[in-house]
């Protein structure tokens, strides 16, 4: 790869956020509290995408978008409204800023005197390489080195799919509260899925790692051994036994084990959830919730981490956020509506998919901090159960704690050891009881990556933990 140097915020400043000046700024904004309102708010995206599918080796599909456009949101008390639009000629924007102004109904700031700011901010997520500088040819080469690696692992790899994704986002984000600031998020992910046949039997496998870098990233991991893995997942379990059920002890292996933590702890823990009353966490602050070992931040100040950022989709600083603390409940995840709800301060968590959704309480990089027992020794305390050692996608209703989640790949423990592989088991139970029922952290902290969906959109984020051991969970197996 042909080497740039290491970019600043500003170095590659687009076109399109060089027209919102801060006079034009402040007029958008003025205008929405002309007509109603007692905060405004605009966020200005240009965003540079690149996607590439190679299936059997071959590339099937080779797609480079650009889009941009601008949000404009206005509060009144805890009442929000917000409108986009990539038309951004003068008239327009401020004709869309009058309309969510009327929409909010009243006008609360008669006498309007706006000062923005520009804050320069630290960079803490260099990108050595800018997506658009590198060939798509060059990151097809990785791709297929990535396929070979995955086809050649097993004769019983049928299909292996490679893709391929990056990204170069730059925003603006004013408000009304005197922010002016820009920040430029670039990202690269490469997602492998093989596909494993014996018998009449088929079985996948899945890995996809990213980060908050440039196409450096694909340099920086090792791409066969990423095929590989997807292709050891495929093949292990097309030769699996169908997984025992009923309750059982269960130990969750490490990286994206985290997503149990993510979907049935971490969204209870968003403003969005916990500011209607709809968490099982709400008014528990300072109370015991989980188990005396067991600690969890959400860190969106991570270096190049998959699901940082230098400030939030509301102009907010990222910081590192510790969520539980010796199994106490310490913080929430809360954005700007959030933060009027609840009379809290915001902690930097707002997000949003792209300037057509409106920001809301989200995770960044959420994990499970590390104990004190090396992984060998969790599993040599377990007699039999569940060994998890790849998580797959699940369901939970934040309102309840009550989860429902895939292993893609399990295996058994029996006497301490890791035996038999197994498959199609699901882990069944409520957040707030597996947290109870940890009784061994393991010091092995890795992070996985994926995409999180909810009010404000799909949004990268990492989730992550140490090799954990819960006491007992409903186990769901699969008839023979």
């Amino acid at each position: 790869m042909r080497r740039y140097s290491k970019s600043t915020l500003s170095e590659r400043g687009d076109i399109v956020l060089d027209r919102f000046d801060k006079r034009v700024a402040e007029e958008i904004l003025g205008t929405v509290l002309k007509y109603g309102g007692d905060f405004a708010e605009l966020f200005v995206e240009d965003r540079y995408s690149t996607n590439i599918d190679l299936k059997n080796g071959k590339v099937e599909t080779a797609q480079t978008g650009r889009m941009f456009g601008i949000g404009i949101r206005g509060f009144l008390g805890d009442k929000a409204i917000y409108a986009y639009t990539n038309d951004l000629s003068r008239d327009n924007v401020l004709a869309v800023a009058k309309r969510v102004g009327e929409a909010l109904g009243e006008v609360r700031l008669a006498d309007l005197s706006l000062d923005l700011r520009k804050k320069e901010l630290e960079n803490r997520h260099v990108v050595i390489l800018k997506p658009q500088d590198v060939r798509k040819g060059t990151k097809v080469g990785y791709m297929k080195r990535a396929y070979e690696s995955a086809k050649g692992y097993s004769p019983l790899i049928a299909q292996v799919v490679v893709h391929y994704w990056d990204y170069d986002q730059n925003v603006l984000i004013a408000n009304t509260e005197g922010v002016y600031v820009t920040d430029n998020r670039v990202r690269t992910r490469l997602m492998i899925n093989a596909v494993a046949v014996k018998d009449g039997q088929m079985e996948s496998g899945f890995y996809g790692p990213g980060a908050g870098m440039g196409p450096e990233f694909l340099e920086r991991i090792d791409v066969e051994q990423a095929g590989t893995r997807a292709a050891r997942i495929a093949v292990r379990m097309v030769d699996a036994q169908p997984a025992p059920a009923g309750k059982m002890t269960v130990v969750i292996s490490n990286e994206f084990g985290g997503v149990i933590f993510h979907e049935a702890v971490g969204h209870a823990l968003e403003a969005s959830s916990v500011a209607k009353g709809m968490s099982v966490f709400a008014g528990k602050l300072g109370q015991q919730v989980g188990a005396e070992c067991v600690g969890a931040v959400d860190d969106a100040t991570i270096p190049n981490a998959w699901g940082s950022a230098n400030v939030d989709d509301e102009g907010t600083p990222t910081q590192r956020n510790v969520l539980i603390e010796n199994g106490v409940l310490k913080s929430y995840m809360i954005d700007k509506l959030g933060s009027r709800r609840m009379g809290m301060s915001p902690t930097g968590s707002g997000r949003r998919q792209d300037y057509t959704f409106a920001p809301t309480s989200r995770m960044s990089n959420t994990f499970i901090l590390p104990g004190d027992y090396y992984p060998e020794e969790v599993i040599a305390s377990v007699d039999y159960g569940l060994y998890a050692k790849t998580m797959g996608g699940g369901s939970v209703q934040p309102a309840t704690g009550e989860f429902n989640f895939a292993v893609n790949e399990g295996y058994l423990i029996e006497n301490g050891k890791v035996t038999k592989p197994v498959k199609g088991a699901t882990l069944i139970g409520k957040g707030y009881e597996i947290i109870q029922k940890i009784e061994m952290v393991g010091n092995d902290v890795e992070r996985g990556q994926g995409m999180c969906g909810s009010y404000s959109g799909s949004i990268p984020a990492d989730v992550g933990e140490p090799t954990i051991k819960v006491r007992e969970i409903l186990v769901g197996g699969r008839n023979k």
